[in-house]
């Protein structure tokens, strides 16, 4: 009898422990932003290396970027300061599993693959795949034409991918001027990277022999939000919220204009 009752007091005990687990999941999830709340501080993850999105400006080495910008209009929205975080694009969206920051803001590309493992906001942006070569290349016309080529990509980015998907060896680089780099260099052939970013690059330097021979713009490559560890509901709903508020007072609009010359808020709706 006595060996019942300890029995069914241990029972009793688990299911309360496994009913305490269960009430406390959804405050686990809202713990992100209650934390980001309270030290008044959203911790960002980015590159510094990926103009114009988030690089560090010659003359005083400050890091900016339209992804910088953002960023910290979003924290402002929600009430906090932004903190960005630096690291190399390989391990900058594994940073969130050791809490290395709050979210990533970075050109992170929303893909069904990355779903499964993370949260995204709603889009912040919409860009497309460009092919890149050099302009005395009249062998790569289109994407099917990287077969058995050269492209310089971040290992693991949409870009690289969709540069392996068309048969083509990718070259591991940082960011976008060191992929235009080695192809201005005649060490790989192709670079397929931001449509976006090429834009800032001819404009900062016109006479650089290169062109975009092929676009794609599919959202797998276009479309990138911010990115957010799993089961995070309130953080994600008030960046959410926060971005539409950006859109609607037209923060975005000046920030997207002043990098781009135009508001890309219109490709977003």
């Amino acid at each position: 009898m006595q060996l019942l009752k300890r029995f069914r007091l241990a029972v009793g005990l688990s299911l309360l422990a496994l009913l305490s687990l269960l009430t406390l999941t959804p405050a686990t999830a809202a713990d992100d932003l209650a934390a980001i709340q309270k030290a008044g501080t959203i911790r960002i993850g980015t590159e510094g290396t990926y103009a114009p999105f988030t690089f560090h400006q010659a003359s005083d080495n400050a890091l900016v970027g339209f992804d910088v910008d953002i960023g910290r209009a979003v924290a402002a929205k929600l009430g906090v300061k932004a903190e960005f975080v630096e690291g190399k694009w390989d391990g900058l969206i594994a940073g969130l599993n050791v809490n290395r920051y709050d979210v990533v803001i970075n050109q992170v590309g929303i893909s069904a693959e990355r779903q499964a493992k993370y949260d995204f906001s709603r889009p912040y942006i919409a860009s497309a795949a460009a092919l890149i070569v050099r302009e005395d290349n009249a062998d790569i016309k289109g994407f099917a034409d990287l077969k058995g080529k050269r492209s310089a990509n971040s290992i693991s980015s949409n870009f690289a991918k969709l540069a392996e998907r068309n048969g083509a060896q990718v070259v591991a680089v940082q960011g976008f001027n060191d992929a235009v780099a080695l192809l201005l260099a005649g060490r790989v052939d192709a670079t397929v990277n931001d449509y976006l970013s090429y834009l800032d690059f001819k404009k900062q330097q016109p006479q650089a022999k290169v062109k975009v021979v092929a676009r794609d713009d599919s959202a797998e490559f276009g479309v990138s939000g911010i990115l957010m560890r799993k089961g995070q509901a309130q953080l994600k709903a008030a960046i959410d919220k926060a971005i539409g508020d950006l859109i609607a007072d037209g923060t975005y609009k000046k920030i997207s204009e002043r990098y781009f010359g135009e508001d890309l808020s219109t490709k977003l709706h």
